[in-house]
Parts: C-alpha cells; sequence; structure tokens
C-alpha cells in the first residue's frame, strides 16, 4: 500500500479515535499534532529505539516545562510502514494498531508512564 493511502487510512483513524475521547481528553488531543513518516527516520534511532518502532512522542509532556528552552515541540510521530508491517498488511489490523499506538503516546504526552499505559492496556 502506498503512503498516501496509508496516512489517509490513519487520519481518517485518529479522527476517528479523538471523536471518541472524553472532551477534556479530546482538548488535550487535539493540542498535539501527528506526524507520520514510513519508517522512523536514521536520526531519530539510538540504542534504545529500534527500525521497527511503531510511534513516538517527543517533547516535553503536557504541563511539564523542562526550563531549558530547547526542547522540540511536543508531537506525536506515527511510524506507517512499520505499522503496515506489524499489521501483515490487513487493513483492520492496521487500523486498530494505528489507534493503540496513537492512544499509547497520546498517553505519553500525558505525562502517563509504561504502567500506567500498561494499566489501560495501551502498551
Amino acid at each position: 500500500m502506498t503512503f498516501a493511502a496509508l496516512k489517509s487510512l490513519a487520519d481518517d483513524e485518529i479522527v476517528a479515535t479523538r471523536d471518541e475521547l472524553p472532551d477534556e481528553l479530546a482538548a488535550f488531543a487535539a493540542k498535539i499534532p501527528v506526524l507520520h513518516h514510513f519508517h522512523p527516520p536514521a536520526e531519530m534511532l539510538d540504542e534504545e529505539l529500534e527500525p521497527d518502532l511503531l510511534g513516538l512522542f517527543v517533547g516535553a509532556p503536557h504541563g511539564e516545562d523542562t526550563g531549558e528552552g530547547t526542547d522540540v515541540p511536543a508531537q506525536i510521530f506515527l511510524f506507517l510502514g512499520n505499522l503496515w508491517e506489524f499489521a501483515e498488511a490487513d487493513e483492520n489490523t492496521f487500523l486498530d494498531e494505528v489507534r493503540i499506538t496513537y492512544l499509547h503516546e497520546l498517553g505519553h504526552y500525558l505525562g502517563w508512564d509504561e504502567n500506567d499505559l500498561a494499566a489501560r492496556d495501551l502498551d
């Protein structure tokens, strides 16, 4: 599937997911951009981040200020080629994984750690 087709599917799923969120969470979700790449760019990868990464939150979580003034803006990256491969090229599975990955990364924006995410079945 082409990147454009995957992006269109992912964008529709993100909108649908945001529409299902409680109003308070939806307001936070509306503030954070979601960017798409087919795979993670090499400059994003390090010893902790693998090339098969599905999504990534970068920036300071909502309400946190590091005080350094050099942080990148809060944003979510979804790696659509990796999600498609993880879903074994099944569109319904892809949409489920986009939803889960988006909510997982949104949880990081909200300041949730891995235990918080696991408790919400977003791990």
